[in-house]
């Protein structure tokens, strides 16, 4: 038996910006795009993992979701704490440039870190993407 990750999914309130983050800051490639506006779901990921995906998708638009959950999910993606991603790379800095250099020319999303040694053993690096998402790019 074999199991593998094929999709994680990532909120956006602004699919675009959101697009722009994993496309051109981190260089993912664009699998599918689907819906329009903010009613969009937008699967990208790394042209070298073509069976693991990230999926961008609107917040909260369940119909099992009530009012107070959306508004609560409303406050967690604003604060930054609603959801993360961990990614690796095998050049970090390289990485961390290319994202940070995005992030300084749009203004969209956040440098959190630059990259460190962690005292639990990897070196790694952090951004918050457009919609909020704790991104972290540990080095391979």
């Amino acid at each position: 038996m074999s199991v593998i990750i094929a999709a994680a999914f990532l909120p956006t309130d602004d699919p675009e910006k959101s697009l722009g983050f994993f496309r051109d800051a981190l260089g993912f490639e664009v699998r599918q795009d689907v819906g329009q506006g903010t009613m969009r779901w937008i699967t990208v990921g790394p042209p070298e993992q073509p069976t693991t995906s990230v999926v961008l998708h609107p917040p909260a638009v369940d119909p099992g979701v009530s009012d107070e959950e959306r508004r609560t999910i409303a406050v967690l993606m604003a604060k930054g704490v609603y959801t993360a991603l961990s990614l690796a790379s095998k050049d970090l800095q390289g990485t961390f440039e290319r994202a940070r250099d995005w992030v300084e020319s749009t203004g969209f999303g956040e440098v959190l870190q630059e990259p460190e040694d962690q005292p639990w053993g990897v070196r790694d690096c952090s951004f918050r993407d457009p919609a909020g998402n704790l991104v972290r790019v540990n080095q391979l």
